[in-house]
């Protein structure tokens, strides 16, 4: 087995939908990015990608590619899915944690964990997701922006 580890981070602005494992959250502003800006999506692909020694998301889906511009994320984890078992991988199991203060994350676990299990052919119960705040701490305490840290095992 092998373990990875995933970790991203967005700025929240007015004017975009604040979408979390594929789910969309009922909120008053979202998270700037090129794609959907999905931080939990995000950090579960690099945690994949990382196990595999397989290098970053940037590096399969740059930023400044306007092929990726508004992505939906839990299609580009499908790609990374195809390049894991390309090179004789398989997910096994995901430990995400998001950090927000704002808005309550815990209504959404559900549909997070089944969107993710899904799209990884795993049982929803190899999928934790759970959520912190940094007790107004820093640029997050601030509401300023989502974060993710994701970690993942993967077997051949």
């Amino acid at each position: 087995m092998r373990i990875g580890l995933g970790i991203d981070v967005h700025p929240l602005v007015a004017g975009r939908p604040l979408i979390l494992g594929g789910v969309r959250i009922a909120a008053d502003v979202g998270l700037a990015g090129h794609s959907d800006a999905d931080v939990l999506t995000h950090a579960v692909m690099d945690a994949l990608l990382g196990a595999a020694a397989l290098g970053d998301i940037g590096q399969y889906f740059p930023s400044g590619d306007p092929r990726y511009a508004g992505a939906d994320s839990l299609r580009l984890l499908e790609r990374v899915l195809s390049l894991l078992e390309e090179h004789g991988f398989r997910p096994v199991q995901l430990d995400c944690t998001l950090l927000a203060e704002k808005p309550a994350l815990a209504p959404y676990y559900h549909a997070m964990r089944q969107n993710l299990a899904r799209v990884l052919h795993l049982p929803p119960e190899a999928v934790a997701i759970k959520a912190t705040t940094t007790e107004g701490l820093g640029f997050l305490g601030r509401g300023e922006g989502l974060a993710a840290v994701a970690l993942a095992v993967i077997a051949p």
